[in-house]
């Protein structure tokens, strides 16, 4: 019998004022400096924020999973 595997999932938000790729590149790379065995990162919603009519940051939200570790 093959044993499965059980993930956690984590909800980030990631800025950046260049691109929304850049912004989901940080919310990746900040999560790996604490968070272990990163699988999947998952874009699920792009917006900005808009100040005096121009756009100001790039915003996107991810949710990335890590494989999870049972407490010893």
């Amino acid at each position: 019998m093959t044993k499965g595997s059980t993930y956690n999932i984590i909800e980030l938000v990631g800025t950046s004022d260049k691109s929304w790729e850049e912004a989901a590149k940080l919310a990746v790379e900040t999560a790996a400096e604490t968070v272990r065995d990163l699988r999947v990162a998952e874009v699920i919603k792009l917006d900005l924020t808009v100040e005096d009519g121009k756009v100001k940051n790039y915003r996107a939200k991810v949710n990335i999973s890590f494989k999870y570790q049972k407490e010893a």
